[in-house]
């Protein structure tokens, strides 16, 4: 599996366990994982838990770069994609442009084309006050 199959495992996963967060449905990461993840890949393991542990951060940081809108208005697979590439962006070695490149990409396949932007509009705000 190359990283951008990784990344769409990765959304997923993050659209279900925020979708049972949302319904207060009890899950097991590990499960969730399994559920996924034809072999175990360290990659997608890393990025989601990451995400998880940073959820509340990646969140306000995506709420303060939205213009007039907050996080929870968008659908979960919007979330997800914002708060993967918002993790890449601000917590992996990935390429910061590979980073906001690889969401926009998923964006245009599971967003309408006013959330990519609104996702690559976020992405980059948050790039350029990172490079100051």
């Amino acid at each position: 599996m190359n990283r951008s199959e990784a990344r769409k495992v990765i959304m997923t996963i993050l659209y279900q366990v925020f979708m049972f967060d949302n319904n207060k449905i009890n899950y097991n990461l590990a499960d969730v994982f399994n559920e996924n993840l034809e072999i175990d890949n360290e990659f997608v393991k890393s990025i989601v838990k990451g995400v998880l542990d940073k959820k509340d951060e990646l969140t306000k940081i995506a709420n303060d770069n939205l213009n007039d809108w907050k996080l929870n208005r968008l659908g979960l697979p919007d979330q997800a994609i914002i708060l993967m590439g918002l993790y890449e962006l601000l917590y992996t070695d990935t390429p910061d442009v590979v980073a906001i490149n690889e969401a926009v990409e998923l964006a245009k396949n599971y967003s309408d084309d006013k959330v990519k932007n609104m996702i690559n509009g976020v992405l980059d705000k948050v790039y350029h006050d990172k490079e100051d």
